[in-house]
């Protein structure tokens, strides 16, 4: 039998499992489509939902990259008439997610990662830390976290942070001092890789711009109950803990991974090496880092209305505002090109995703079905206190991602059933519910090996077991929601 011959049998189970991720969504469409409108309920409110569902399996699914799987649905929910039978209006709606100042706000942070990695600031950043904190084994943990907290602010996605520029430093420590994937990883490696992976949820909480997703719940968390936050007003009600935990996770992972070398000064070495082929920093570095101290200023004193600058006031920019400028600071100074910005994929992806699925979560609202929901499912916890709630209703969003692999089809899919019930509920802080909600995006994302774009990257190092990872993550998890209830929620009633 030729190759040739062979090639269509080989195939079949890869184009099998497409048809069928295809189909999925068609599937989960018909069948609520055919189910019988609920009490409480109209037709076109129960098909909406009907194609709202078959876009969340397709999202889960992957059955298409992302930004295709919003558009399509957007574009049925708009010629269906759903929200509104005049064409016009439709076409209106459906083009009003394109004008939300946080899709251009994210898209923009992918632009900011762009200069990172052009201009080499970023690789220079984690290696300057690697040499000053990494004599010993317990500093370099925290000089790995460190270049992710660094990096956070101003690269929107972890797996671009973490596989871009994060991962593919440290991946060379483990080797310097024998330590490989398999019998050998534990000398090490495991300490490392954890460490790294562990650091990377706390940075993607603790800043608004260090985590896609965390746009679009919060656009979610708008349309749905009003709730709004600045870019300054997500740090600090988040700071406490996130703060406390970067402290404490390079720590307990030494505790936990049990590295058997405790001192690493050939790493600061190495880290001396490569600094030294990299030269001193150049015009493109100094000017990127420039631009981003001046977007960190501009986000937290443009946006607070407790912070006063000298003829400008408080509240004097918008944190999308603050974007276009340092892009257009960027495209002068030649930091970044425009070809550049044009060929950024991940940027426009989400730029479809977000603003698809924004207007359909929407939609949900303006038909009235989220109001149908919340009366409807929060009957069961009505007997119970609105802090005993509120506390289920975390717990269930964040334990729930155990059967999600992408936080944002888990955001998108959870986030709106979740503030749904709670905003039905008497004399809960339905605010305070969206902030921990949306603060445990990023931390969720430790819990399993596939719970965000990092992890399958650690995972498939080798360093970290299969059920390693599986443990520490229960750990970390744990951990992470523990910080949630017992220091974010408190202080989200102090500061609010």
């Amino acid at each position: 039998m030729t190759a040739s011959s062979q090639a269509p049998e080989a195939q079949a189970p890869e184009a099998k499992g497409f048809r069928g991720k295809l189909i999925a969504p068609l599937v989960v469409w018909l069948a609520i489509y055919l189910w019988p409108v609920p009490a409480g309920l109209n037709v076109n409110q129960w098909h909406y939902f009907a194609l709202f569902a078959a876009v969340i399996t397709g999202l889960i699914l992957e059955s298409m990259p992302v930004g295709a799987v919003g558009l399509i649905g957007l574009t049925v929910a708009g010629i269906s008439g759903y929200i509104d039978p005049d064409p016009n209006k439709s076409l209106r709606w459906m083009l009003a997610g394109f004008a939300e100042s946080t899709v251009w706000l994210i898209v923009g942070a992918f632009v900011f990662s762009i200069g990172y990695r052009k201009s080499q600031l970023g690789r220079r950043i984690a290696l300057v830390l690697v040499r000053r904190l990494g004599t010993n084994t317990l500093g370099l943990g925290y000089a790995v976290a460190m270049s992710d907290f660094l990096l956070a602010p101003a690269t929107p996605s972890n797996t671009a942070r973490s596989g871009g520029i994060v991962y593919p430093i440290i991946s060379n420590i483990p080797r310097i001092y024998g330590s490989e994937p398999g019998p050998t990883a534990g000398k090490i490696g495991t300490y490392v890789m954890w460490t790294a992976f562990a650091a990377t949820a706390i940075t993607s909480s603790l800043f608004f711009t260090a985590l896609a997703p965390n746009a679009a719940a919060l656009a979610i968390a708008k349309k749905t109950v009003g709730v709004d936050v600045s870019w300054g007003q997500w740090f600090i009600g988040f700071a406490p803990l996130g703060i406390l935990l970067m402290i404490l996770v390079p720590l307990l992972s030494y505790v936990i991974c049990r590295p058997e070398v405790k001192r690493s000064p050939e790493i600061s070495d190495w880290a001396v090496n490569e600094l030294g082929d990299m030269g001193p920093m150049s015009r493109n570095e100094w000017i990127m880092l420039a631009l981003i101290v001046l977007a960190m200023f501009l986000w937290i004193a443009g946006s607070s209305p407790d912070i006063h600058i000298p003829l400008l006031g408080s509240n004097f920019v918008n944190a999308t505002t603050v974007v276009f400028i340092v892009i257009s600071l960027m495209l002068i100074t030649g930091v970044i090109e425009f070809a550049d910005i044009v060929s950024e994929k991940s940027a426009w992806e989400v730029f479809f995703y977000f603003t698809s699925l924004l207007t359909l979560a929407s939609g949900l609202n303006e038909i009235g079905f989220i109001k149908w929901f919340a009366n409807e499912f929060a009957k069961p916890l009505a007997g119970l206190s609105p802090s005993t709630a509120m506390i289920l209703l975390v717990a269930l969003f964040f334990w729930i991602h155990y059967f999600f692999s992408s936080i944002t089809s888990h955001a998108a899919a959870v986030l709106p059933v979740v503030l749904a019930v709670g905003s039905g509920i008497p004399n809960l802080p339905v605010t305070t519910l969206a902030m921990l909600c949306m603060y445990s995006l990023g931390l969720m994302g430790v819990i399993s090996p596939y719970a965000t774009g990092p992890a399958p990257m650690y995972y498939g190092s080798g360093y970290i077991g299969k059920g390693q990872f599986w443990g520490f993550g229960l750990i970390f998890g744990v951990l992470y929601f523990a910080g949630l209830l017992v220091i974010v929620l408190p202080w989200l009633t102090m500061v609010r």
